[in-house]
């Protein structure tokens, strides 16, 4: 790699690292381009040299996410974990990183039902979301065939199950951790869909 790639790759690093601190401190919304650039010492102007918008930088950001989530199902599938083990260091994992990133949750939640960022309908359209929905599918779908999870039940159903946990716990007014709170929601919904054995 030459010096200019080098260069370029420590400037966008940059500016993830300080939209990390300036989205934590202030806000998605209240965090401005500017403050992002001022925090990774690059001028205003350079940040369309890597991202589109805020919006775009943000779904990256949310994307170290599924890679990590990823990484670690991709590990627990090669040891032949049962599917309800995947489910729950997937949510938990998920859980973790949302409660350390709460700035990130306004967007995890439109994934599910388009609304949160940006506000204008025809941007909203325009801003892609991470693909958590596919990960929790796919565990949801070879538990089905594998006789893990019931299949009387459609998997995209029980998909947006787990995605509506963390809506209901950034709603919840119960005075337990975020984290607690997801560990609690997501126990119920694994005993509901386990299948008995007899």
């Amino acid at each position: 790699m030459g010096r200019r790639e080098r260069k370029k790759l420590l400037s966008r690093q940059a500016i993830l690292d300080a939209a990390v601190v300036v989205f934590s401190r202030k806000g998605f919304r209240e965090a401005s381009i500017a403050d992002i650039m001022n925090g990774a010492d690059l001028g205003t102007g350079t940040f369309y040299n890597y991202f589109q918008s805020k919006e775009e930088l943000l779904v990256h950001l949310l994307g170290r996410l599924v890679t990590d989530v990823n990484t670690a199902i991709k590990e627990l599938r090669e040891d032949k974990r049962p599917a309800c083990e995947l489910l729950s260091v997937a949510c938990m994992l998920t859980a973790k990183f949302l409660d350390e990133n709460r700035y990130v949750l306004p967007l995890f939640l439109a994934a599910a039902d388009h609304s949160g960022l940006p506000e204008d309908a025809e941007e909203r359209k325009a801003v892609p979301t991470p693909g958590f929905k596919p990960l929790f599918e796919r565990i949801l779908k070879e538990g089905q065939e594998s006789g893990e999870v019931r299949d009387d039940v459609p998997a995209e159903l029980i998909t947006e199950m787990f995605h509506s946990i963390y809506q209901a716990t950034a709603f919840s007014k119960l005075d337990i951790s975020f984290q607690e709170n997801v560990a609690m929601k997501m126990r119920l919904l694994l005993d509901g869909i386990k299948v008995q054995q007899s």
